[in-house]
């Protein structure tokens, strides 16, 4: 593991300008400007093709796109692959995954972008990583190879290798859809526990709207590429707008302890 020096404060500050991201003559994101300090967990919301994959692929720089995204002030236009992944950790929604690699090998890939170009990792890698797997309920699983975990299992473990980069922006696109509840609700707080232990900056696209809520210190809504609203969840989780970007009706509440809940609603009435 790379030795640890002094911080001369948080790292991790995001801002992107107008950006636009096109697919042929498709436009997935169109003029999106935003900024998240360090620390800050920023959700992305928005139905099937409002360009939210799009846009985390870009400041990924994994799709090429028009405009500026800044880490610390700093273009990533110019940085090296390298560095780039040395400052953000991207988890897709479709990753490559090697069937017959083992568990603990895939979470070391993560470390890569810490060992220099002839380096290889070593027992303080693997501790981490494994210290990772840990925390991911997944230590059992070191060993095992990547074709005999579940869907879920494999998730989680993507998620590890992300971690494994110790990367001060982490760029998650859905990244508990293959979860149950209690698996998704325990990989979503693991990722706040270490946002709060290392003051990462999150940023993350989610289908579920009350996770969202109850995760992200604000939400970013968009629609047909662009941003239509943006906000603290209460400001941006309102019926009338949700109905309009979702297409279907939805009801939002609040719990006993003031948390936002997202209901969806059927649209046609009950009939005797």
């Amino acid at each position: 593991m790379r030795s640890r020096t002094p911080s001369s404060g948080p790292r991790g500050a995001l801002s992107v300008e107008d950006l636009v991201v096109r697919y042929e003559r498709t436009v997935a994101v169109r003029d999106v400007s935003l900024a998240a300090p360090p620390g800050e967990w920023l959700g992305v919301i928005g139905a099937n093709g409002a360009g939210k994959s799009s846009l985390l692929r870009a400041v990924a720089r994994l799709s090429p796109y028009e405009g500026t995204v800044r880490i610390d002030g700093r273009d990533t236009a110019g940085l090296s692959r390298r560095h780039l992944a040395q400052l953000v950790a991207y988890v897709p929604q479709k990753p490559e995954l090697p069937v017959q690699m083992r568990a603990i090998d895939y979470v070391a890939l993560g470390r890569l972008p810490h060992l220099g170009y002839f380096g290889a990792e070593g027992p303080q890698d693997r501790l981490y990583c494994g210290e990772l797997l840990a925390r991911l309920s997944l230590a059992h699983m070191s060993d095992r190879p990547l074709g005999a975990m579940s869907g879920g299992e494999l998730q989680r473990l993507v998620l590890a290798r992300a971690l494994a980069q110790e990367a001060p922006i982490l760029l998650l696109d859905e990244p508990t859809s293959a979860l149950d509840l209690g698996r998704r609700v325990e990989a979503l707080e693991l990722v706040d526990e270490l946002r709060h232990e290392r003051q990462l900056t999150v940023v993350s696209a989610l289908h579920d709207l009350t996770l969202a809520a109850q995760f992200a210190d604000r939400l970013v809504l968009l629609a047909d590429g662009a941003i239509v609203a943006t906000g603290t969840p209460e400001d941006v989780l309102v019926e009338g707008s949700l109905d309009q970007h979702f297409g279907t009706r939805v009801q939002v509440l609040r719990s006993d302890d003031g948390d936002v809940i997202v209901v969806p609603r059927r649209q046609r009435e009950r009939t005797s």
